[in-house]
């Protein structure tokens, strides 16, 4: 049996209060910065799309050159003259 006149330490029931900033202020500096990630998340997959398409419209058929190929009739005057 412990003696009667043993007095306990004084231990604070809970040990939460490891940093000296108020909870209401991290919750704050939480939600701004979840805030903040889902905007440029956002704001990157809407980039990563625009360029997609500026990408698919530049290489889009209608906007390339286009390549004037021999008739038939120049490839076979061709061949005569360097087969003399």
């Amino acid at each position: 049996m412990p003696p009667a006149n043993q007095q306990s330490s004084p231990k604070p029931a809970s040990n939460l209060d490891l940093f000296p900033i108020p909870q209401s202020f991290l919750l704050q500096i939480g939600t701004a910065s979840i805030l903040l990630l889902l905007i440029t998340g956002k704001t990157t997959v809407r980039a990563l799309e625009a360029i997609g398409e500026a990408s698919e419209e530049l290489f889009r058929g209608d906007r390339l050159p286009n390549l004037d190929f021999p008739d038939e009739r120049e490839i076979n005057q061709d061949e005569k003259i360097y087969t003399k």
